[in-house]
């Protein structure tokens, strides 16, 4: 792969996705534990505090908030951490000039290198892309997989994905971001029970 390919510390980075901030259809749609979207906007934001550090790198992976350009800032201002933005769906209809600068990028896809691991960020899963069959990695959100939330359409198709795929959203990681450290550890096991089972 290119030497083009930012590079980052394993230790400084994150990975979320899918926080719909302001967004009240998705805690009926997703089941998530909050009564309305001021107490899952408050939360979001507490559990984002409490595991990012001011100086982390977050990527985040779309679909980061619903409404005005005030409801992104003043989020935006209250969550640690050095932000990328790959854009979701819901993000392309809300994505502002106004908020931009609180991003280090915002773009439609990034390949990225965490220590020596090759990872595909994008907003859905794929089916096939770059060095798939080379341990790369690819990361992903939009399916709101995780333990409460089993009604995505998409839900069924997640057995179709790579053992070296992960649905980094919030649905399925305690709704806070999640360290490169528990990827790997995840990603480990997804490829051990793989390999398992072709010995079954």
């Amino acid at each position: 792969m290119s030497s083009q390919i930012p590079t980052f510390a394993p230790d400084e980075v994150w990975f979320t996705s899918d926080t719909h901030f302001g967004h009240e259809n998705i805690i009926r749609f997703c089941n998530r534990p909050f009564r309305n979207t001021q107490e899952m906007n408050a939360e979001l934001i507490r559990r984002w505090r409490e595991t990012v550090p001011e100086d982390g790198i977050v990527f985040h992976l779309g679909d980061f908030a619903h409404g005005s350009s005030r409801l992104w800032n003043d989020i935006l201002c209250a969550l640690p951490g050095r932000k990328y933005l790959i854009l979701g769906n819901h993000d392309m209809k809300c994505i502002r000039q106004g908020f931009m600068s609180h991003f280090e990028m915002v773009t439609q896809q990034m390949t990225i290198r965490v220590g020596s691991q090759a990872i595909v960020l994008n907003h859905n899963p794929f089916l096939c892309y770059g060095g798939s069959y080379r341990d790369v990695w690819q990361l992903f959100g939009h399916v709101h997989s995780g333990p409460a939330s089993h009604t995505g359409l998409d839900h069924p198709r997640l057995n179709m994905l790579f053992p070296l795929q992960y649905d980094v959203g919030v649905d399925n990681n305690d709704y806070r971001p999640v360290s490169f450290a528990q990827v790997k550890a995840q990603i480990e096991a997804q490829v051990a029970a793989a390999k398992a089972a072709k010995h079954l």
